[in-house]
């Protein structure tokens, strides 16, 4: 890939922090009310593309539209990829220490069935776990009702993006650390997902910590992520990003991204109607979600608005693609726009910003520890011998 010059990023873990969070809500609020159609049928709905925040799809007719999904989807409400985040931002605060599968079974499923919450797209209190998806309902059908051990209850799980979309908090913790961000992803996503989800859910979060490196650039933080990458996952990412390469505008990017990484997507062409071979595991597939929203970022340049703004329009998941989308770019220090970040957070009746101050100091003590167990480790070392 080109090299590129280097986005002018924030020097503050607390910036990066702040950025991929807002950023990744932000997205995710963007992309919700046109989830599951398609680039042309975003033209046609809106009359052109979209370049913030816009309403439901079916206007006022949204509770009743799509009675299987009655969500307020639109208007700045963020959805189960916010919720999801921030549950997992408070597992953070809980351990105060790196994360496995055991925490997600102790503290992340309880969070989710016990503890009633405001949810934008109910505009109403509830329990997070009446608006996730079912892949993401599995977490507490398999861990709390089936007791399943948690480093293999994710599978059988449909292999989707349902881990991968929230592990920006898994990154921000690993800060700069790519290999510690993919495996601790890996151990938590193993609670969740099997297969290229739970691969996506490593990578990632190593892509967030990849972020965070001073002087990071797109190319670098796709970089990070092909020496990580395994499989399907892998391949897919360099056969987005490659073909991203050769633009410098969504718009002409839209059809050619969904092209590269058609190969590896397993639902097919029609969304809505996935092919009988979708979402199950496969060492030659990956989600479409993290390729695409990468792809997004390199063309771009790690601008956050043309990063969210193509991820949007390009459709199908495009709620879980622009919170990634949004996440990285947030973490490379593109400014997150204040009218989107304020719309988001009055719409949505959520403070976007504290996450970011708990999850900063989490992320400051866990390197703390980090260093301390280092040094015992090299002591221990040293006295037997090493160098």
């Amino acid at each position: 890939m080109t090299a590129r010059t280097p986005h002018p990023g924030p020097a503050t873990l607390e910036e990066r922090v702040t950025g991929a969070l807002v950023g990744a809500a932000v997205g995710d609020a963007l992309g919700g009310p046109v989830e599951g159609y398609s680039p042309e049928q975003i033209l046609e709905r809106h009359g052109g593309r979209i370049h913030g925040v816009v309403g439901p799809w079916n206007g006022d007719d949204w509770r009743t539209a799509r009675p299987l999904a009655p969500y307020h989807k639109g208007d700045g409400h963020v959805t189960d990829d916010t919720l999801m985040t921030h549950a997992l931002v408070r597992v953070y605060a809980a351990v105060r220490d790196h994360l496995d599968a055991y925490a997600v079974a102790e503290h992340l499923v309880p969070d989710l069935m016990t503890h009633p919450r405001w949810i934008p797209e109910l505009e109403a209190e509830a329990l997070p776990l009446q608006r996730i998806f079912l892949a993401e309902k599995w977490l507490v059908a398999r861990i709390h009702y089936g007791h399943v051990d948690p480093r293999e209850a994710g599978t059988g799980n449909i292999v989707n993006c349902g881990a991968a979309m929230y592990m920006a908090p898994v990154g921000l913790v690993n800060a700069a650390h790519p290999a510690g961000a993919y495996a601790e992803a890996l151990d938590v996503a193993g609670a969740h997902q099997s297969s290229y989800g739970r691969e996506a859910a490593g990578v990632f979060a190593a892509a967030v910590a990849a972020a965070c490196v001073p002087g990071a650039t797109p190319d670098s933080v796709v970089t990070a992520c092909l020496s990580l990458a395994k499989d399907g996952t892998r391949a897919a990412i360099e056969a987005v990003c490659e073909v991203a390469a050769r633009h410098s505008d969504f718009e002409s990017a839209l059809a050619p991204l969904r092209e590269a990484v058609a190969p590896y997507d397993t639902v097919g062409p029609d969304y809505r109607a996935p092919s009988l071979g979708a979402r199950r595991p496969s060492r030659l597939h990956a989600i479409e979600e993290l390729p695409v929203a990468l792809g997004m970022l390199v063309v771009s340049r790690g601008d956050f608005r043309h990063a969210v703004l193509g991820s949007v329009n390009y459709g199908r998941d495009c709620d879980s693609i622009a919170t990634m989308a949004g996440a990285l770019a947030g973490a490379l220090g593109s400014p997150v726009p204040e009218e989107w970040a304020k719309r988001v957070a009055e719409a949505s009746r959520l403070d976007l910003w504290e996450p970011a101050v708990t999850l900063t100091a989490v992320a400051r003590e866990v390197f703390g520890r980090d260093l301390a167990r280092r040094r015992e480790h090299e002591r221990a070392f040293g006295a037997i011998g090493g160098p």
